[in-house]
């Protein structure tokens, strides 16, 4: 749908979930800012273009958000109907969003040595069957300014979810597009129930990207998994995402200080996943991805040691 002047929002399904594509037309030029899966291009994105009149050769750019399958898993699909289209992407992401076994071993597979952690073999292979990559034309860096022709869109830097994340600021709509760079406190389902945990990923960096939404104070913030959000809306989701970080910070303080000897990201997670959210055992595993991020910024601060053990590391609270 078109939510504003030029701005479409287009929800493609994803399993349970959905992912939103986000589609800038102006008078001279026009971005795609994620494709989704490969099934969403045939199934979803070419249906809406043809359905608004919009030809897939006049389409200018295409923005990954970031290096996830879910974001670029439609790039290849997209590529062979849009031969006019430049692909760009976070520089910090590019590799991962070039080659899918990249992508698996180094986003889905960064807790297998450290930690023991791997996603089922079924999800992989889901994975691999629902991505076809293309090559990233130019690598972006945030700060980047795109004209439309009767409007600009600025790209911004929009790390913790992944080190390349991007997000688009269409200041004449006073709307902030995001995909994953903001996570709320859980990730819902279509319906709106909790599926599984906010996977940011770097702390510091994510609650920066926070507060660069809060300065920005959009009317309108686009996600690629949630719901719109317009006006007070906006801030509360902020708020939200925030406070979510605060309190696993309090705890993982308060389970570490407890412990009487080091303890493994999986037993921690096995015992704080109830005080952190509402989701199943299985999506609660995909807690790795926050806490790993927060006991990362406690041992950089000198509040918490990292042991390298083996065969898995250990963190314990430092008195």
């Amino acid at each position: 749908m078109e939510i504003r002047p030029g701005l479409h929002r287009i929800e493609a399904p994803l399993g349970e979930r959905f992912i939103a594509m986000h589609l800038f037309i102006g008078s001279d030029a026009s971005l795609l800012f994620d494709t989704g899966v490969d099934e969403s291009v045939a199934g979803t994105l070419l249906p809406y273009l043809d359905r608004i009149g919009f030809d897939p050769e006049d389409l200018t750019w295409v923005v990954s958000s970031h290096c996830d399958f879910d974001h670029t898993g439609g790039n290849a699909a997209l590529a062979s109907v849009a031969p006019n289209a430049v692909f760009l992407a976070g520089a910090a992401d590019v590799e991962m969003t070039e080659d899918i076994e990249v992508l698996i071993a180094g986003r889905y597979g960064e807790f297998v040595e450290p930690d023991g952690f791997a996603d089922p073999p079924e999800t992989t292979a889901l994975v691999r069957a629902s991505t076809r990559l293309h090559r990233v034309d130019r690598a972006l860096g945030g700060g980047e300014e795109l004209s439309l022709g009767d409007r600009t869109l600025q790209v911004l830097a929009a790390p913790g979810h992944s080190p390349g994340h991007l997000a688009v600021w269409d200041a004449d709509n006073d709307a902030l597009v995001v995909s994953d760079a903001i996570l709320g406190d859980t990730v819902p389902t279509a319906s709106g129930t909790p599926a599984f945990p906010p996977t940011y990923r770097d702390t510091d960096p994510y609650l920066a990207t926070i507060a660069m939404a809060r300065e920005l104070d959009p009317n309108l913030l686009l996600t690629a998994h949630y719901p719109v959000y317009e006006g007070e809306q906006v801030r509360a989701f902020l708020d939200t995402s925030a406070n979510h970080v605060a309190h696993i910070d309090r705890v993982l303080e308060a389970h570490l200080r407890s412990c009487t000897e080091p303890a493994t990201t999986l037993e921690i997670i096995a015992a704080t996943h109830d005080e952190l959210g509402p989701w199943g055992e299985d999506a609660a595993q995909y807690l790795i991805f926050p806490l790993t991020g927060n006991l990362e910024r406690f041992a950089a601060r000198g509040r918490v040691r990292m042991n390298d053990a083996l065969p898995h590391r250990t963190w314990e609270w430092i008195s």
